[in-house]
């Protein structure tokens, strides 16, 4: 009888431990982002390198990857140069092109405008497929207030399509002193209504705090809905509604609540590709190289 009770008071014993056992062995650890570091092409645009010399400081300056303005490719092909050689530049000096800045209105009311948008859309993203770029920054430009999420996300479910055809994937962008398009809560429901796999958002330290979204919205993003990151910073010293696009500063070097908006991102798992975004031509006056160099150490210190 005695053994009897010592083996039942075991085996109660090790079922009541089995949950905690199983929790233990079962928990989830948490996430943490792959950061690759990008160099947006007009953080260096005010030095007037050229595109293949801009490519070449990136690579100098140890960028993973750039992202590359439609407007400077174009201007390179008008002048001579072909796509061969982009791609044979990006190759060499191990970058990979991870987006590009163009400005197509295809979110736009106006259908006749909206179907010009698309078709621009569509001979950008053939010719980025052809460099290797499979991304594209899908802004709302075009468009008056008020924008219609359900609307809007009817055309970038379309334009998602599209990239899907051609290999390039849109990201949606808003930008902070754009009114009919301004604030993440637009972006996020405007990708709702895409209901789309692909639907990636392409958010803006500066934008989000020049439109007034704030970063706490940021915690409500899955991980993989952000795959690129503008890095860039905010002076404490200029109303909010007061700033422009030229006073932004190095990440790290403004009033921006950086450590929690890196933390956020690390936060959601993946890879995000941290890209800088400046348009200071104070940094214009600089030496490029210097200025790329020392954009990259802030953003690895960051991380």
């Amino acid at each position: 009888m005695t053994n009897r009770r010592k083996v039942l008071k075991s085996l109660a014993l090790g079922t009541a431990a089995l949950p905690l056992a199983t929790q233990i062995s079962e928990a989830k650890p948490k996430k943490s982002a792959n950061f690759l570091f990008s160099l947006n092409t007009s953080t260096i645009s005010g030095q007037n390198l050229g595109l293949l010399k801009t490519l070449e400081t990136a690579g100098k300056a140890g960028y993973d990857g750039i992202e590359v303005w439609i407007r400077d490719m174009e201007s390179f092909l008008k002048e001579g140069g072909s796509l061969a050689q982009i791609k044979k530049t990006l190759r060499d000096n191990n970058l990979e092109a991870f987006s590009a800045i163009g400005f197509a209105k295809w979110m736009a009311q106006d259908e006749a405008t909206s179907k010009a948008g698309f078709e621009q859309m569509e001979r950008e993203m053939n010719m980025l497929a052809e460099i290797g770029c499979t991304r594209i920054a899908a802004p709302a430009i075009g468009t008056v207030a008020p924008v219609d999420p359900l609307e809007a996300g009817e055309k970038y479910a379309r334009l998602l399509e599209l990239g899907r055809k051609t290999g390039v994937m849109p990201q949606l962008e808003f930008w902070g002193a754009y009114k009919p398009f301004y604030h993440l809560s637009q972006a996020l429901a405007v990708a709702a209504a895409a209901n789309d796999p692909d639907a990636r958002l392409l958010p803006d330290i500066y934008h989000l705090f020049r439109g007034g979204s704030g970063f706490e919205g940021l915690k409500l993003i899955n991980g993989n809905a952000i795959e690129i990151f503008h890095l860039n910073d905010y002076v404490s010293d200029i109303p909010r509604e007061q700033q422009e696009d030229k006073d932004r500063v190095y990440p790290g070097d403004g009033a921006s609540p950086i450590k929690e908006i890196m933390e956020t991102l690390t936060a959601m798992g993946g890879t995000k590709i941290l890209s800088l975004e400046l348009f200071n031509p104070a940094l214009w006056e600089m030496d490029a190289l210097e200025v790329a160099s020392t954009g990259l150490a802030k953003m690895k210190t960051l991380v």
